[in-house]
């Protein structure tokens, strides 16, 4: 194994990484749109509302200007170094195996505590529109989980399509909620702008930096894009917009369409469709929830699979889930593998009763140390004072705070560190043993 490739160079380098049959532009967006909006699209328009009043339109615009630096950060280290292992590689190359374990095992292991939670989001939507009872919740929910890894079985490229249709579905149904509910706006829902202060919106800030999260899952699957040099980045940009106007859209017709009532239930896109007069609402809602859900989980599938197989091999996880890591391969056992920690998951989310703020707590919590260790890798591994470096120093001070503001949540992360230290000690033993030291910069070849 040898270090990172960079892709230096515009047309020879994409000539050299041209991959007949990979990701197109519009695969790439709609994969991009399904990590960053995700469940955030069903509950957080009515939320913030509820929270920042009218002022909660500041809170998009705001996270939306700081969601550019750490996706473009994200776009360059993707698009100049295309690698399943995503962060854990850079991470390898930038500073080492253990900070490369440690960050491999946050995301697999850690960021996979969100699964669950958006299979039962997917299924209590779908339940509170349709009328099912509660008992069927679970069933729901495992069918969410099953789909999309059966897909992944096939391949990043019926996954694309799959999404690319997803995707396109999800932003038409938001275009139809905005549009039946906009003649339903009062002007004088605006006012007052700020009814909970400034500290309302900072609070609407921190909701929304959650629903702009996912732009590291393009890191694990950018060897699979046609020209990645090319594509990635601009499909950064389109998915920055695209996802920054459906919130803005949505923020504003929740606003002014529902008023104080913004936030009371738990189905805001149900309450807009019906404010709006729409017949089908519910057949309407059950069918994003179903996009959503279904979306999410099928791009972060394919991470995991990705990642546990570059993890793999690079002897972080047993070598027989290896298989797959290089692009254009199926990493069906590293996504077995994924599959069978996201089941586990779910397995106790069902005997805690569908609690779900410990999953979040572990998901985020993992989230946020990834993109701590991400910035940092990426200052060191971009080429100095180029746009994708500044916008790494910018996003590295970002990531840092949000960490300080994780608090207590980070004793999950702190836990696998510790776990992934352990794992280099024994290494080195084995191989001081052998008389070979450890390599400080492997990372898989793409």
């Amino acid at each position: 194994m040898t270090a990172l490739r960079p892709a230096e160079g515009s047309d020879d380098a994409d000539r050299g990484l041209l991959r007949p049959g990979g990701l197109g532009l519009a695969q790439g967006i709609a994969l991009y749109l399904a990590s960053v909006l995700g469940t955030g699209l069903l509950v957080l328009p009515g939320l913030a509302a509820k929270t920042a009043g009218p002022a909660s339109l500041v809170a998009v615009g705001v996270i939306t200007v700081l969601a550019v630096p750490l996706a473009g950060a994200f776009a360059a280290l993707a698009a100049r170094h295309p690698d399943p292992g995503g962060v854990a590689s850079y991470a390898r190359t930038a500073l080492g195996p253990t900070a490369a374990r440690a960050t491999g095992y946050w995301f697999l292991f850690g960021v996979a505590a969100g699964g669950p939670v958006v299979a039962i989001l997917g299924a209590r939507y779908i339940a509170t529109v349709v009328g099912i009872d509660r008992s069927g919740i679970p069933w729901l929910a495992l069918g969410f989980l099953v789909v999309p890894f059966v897909a992944n079985l096939f391949g990043v490229r019926l996954t694309g399509w799959l999404q690319l249709v997803l995707t396109g579905l999800l932003l038409a149904i938001v275009v139809v909620v905005v549009a039946v509910s906009a003649p339903a706006v009062r002007p004088e829902s605006f006012t007052p702008f700020l009814p909970h202060g400034w500290g309302g919106v900072g609070t609407a800030i921190v909701m929304f930096v959650w629903a702009f999260a996912g732009w590291e899952v393009g890191t694990h699957i950018s060897g699979e894009f046609a020209r990645p040099r090319r594509t990635i980045p601009l499909a950064t940009a389109i998915t920055l917009v695209l996802a920054g106007g459906c919130y803005l859209a949505l923020q504003v017709v929740t606003v002014g369409a529902l008023g104080e009532r913004a936030g009371q239930g738990d189905v805001v896109l149900l309450d807009l469709a019906e404010a709006g007069g729409v017949r089908a609402a519910p057949a309407l809602i059950g069918v994003v929830s179903a996009v959503v859900a279904l979306g999410v989980l099928n791009v972060y599938l394919a991470a995991f699979g990705k990642l546990g197989a570059s993890l793999a091999s690079n002897g972080d996880l047993p070598r027989w889930f290896a298989r797959g890591a290089e692009s254009g391969a199926v990493p069906r056992r590293a996504l077995m593998l994924s599959m069978a920690l996201v089941l586990g998951y779910f397995a106790v989310a069902v005997a805690t009763g569908f609690e779900l703020q410990p999953f979040i707590l572990i998901h985020t919590a993992s989230m946020v140390a990834v993109y701590t260790i991400g910035m940092i890798a990426a200052i060191r591994i971009l080429p100095r004072r180029t746009a994708g470096w500044w916008m790494a120093v910018i996003a590295s001070v970002c990531t840092i705070g949000l960490l300080l503001l994780a608090g207590i949540a980070l004793v999950v992360p702190a836990v696998v560190a510790v776990i992934a230290v352990g794992v280099t000690l024994v290494r080195r033993g084995r191989e001081r043993r052998r008389g070979a030291p450890e390599n400080r910069d492997t990372a898989s070849v793409v």
